[in-house]
């Protein structure tokens, strides 16, 4: 019985890892809204109004979901988001 208990644990932690994940900005006071704007162009491949948007909301709202998808797919972006000095997570 062990061996099957394994295995539902095991599909479950795969299915968990599947979920869409958010990759999301938080508002700072250092970086500025060019920076961000052609960050999330370069990185998330956003149009130039798309970054503006999501850009006004961290602003206003304090943060924003600005790429939802695969965690494989999120990580090397929040990564590269990170290395220029913005912060970001997956949640």
């Amino acid at each position: 019985m062990p061996y099957q208990y394994q295995e539902e644990e095991l599909v479950d932690v795969l299915e968990e890892k599947d979920k869409p994940k958010d990759l999301v900005i938080f508002n700072d006071d250092y970086n500025t809204f060019e920076h961000v704007i052609e960050t999330l162009i370069r990185v998330c491949r956003h149009s130039a109004e798309q970054a503006e948007q999501c850009t006004l909301i961290i602003h206003h709202q304090g943060k924003c979901s600005v790429k939802k998808g695969p965690v494989t797919k999120l990580k090397p972006m929040k990564e590269a988001i990170c290395d220029v000095g913005i912060d970001a997570k997956v949640l």
